[in-house]
């Protein structure tokens, strides 16, 4: 089923100047970018996007870190890209993802993880929502 997702190149990836070959990733893997932007989160705004992660230990650290420097909002399309976008990332926590995964590749570490990607279609949403209007996606 052809659906669209949210993915993020973080900060770190940004920094280190993987970006390229992050959506090279994201290419190969047969996605169609749907939208794009370079931005720079506010810390409220970083708060805003993972507002669902309020509660959690790694809040402030997470906010702090995406609002650090520029990162990309990409809304990627494709059959079942949820799901294939997730397995492309790899494991949060690059020593446990697989070979050849984005983030075993590039990732330095749980926190410093290179890239977001939506977990589920209602996730998807809201989150591309977050970033891009109707307008802004082709």
């Amino acid at each position: 089923m052809k659906q669209r997702t949210l993915t993020i190149i973080k900060p770190d990836a940004v920094k280190q100047g993987v970006t390229g070959e992050i959506i090279t990733h994201f290419e190969k893997a047969g996605f169609r970018i749907a939208g794009a932007r370079l931005i720079h989160l506010s810390k409220c705004e970083a708060q805003g996007f993972y507002a669902v992660h309020r509660e959690r230990p790694f809040f402030e650290s997470l906010t702090t870190f995406m609002s650090s420097g520029p990162c990309m909002p990409i809304v990627l399309e494709g059959e079942d890209v949820i799901t294939k976008l997730r397995a492309l990332m790899g494991a949060t926590d690059p020593a446990k993802a697989e070979a050849g995964t984005i983030r075993n590749k590039l990732a330095t570490s749980v926190e410093r993880n290179i890239v977001h990607g939506s977990d589920s279609p209602e996730s998807a949403a809201t989150e591309i929502r977050y970033f891009f209007s109707d307008l802004e996606m082709v």
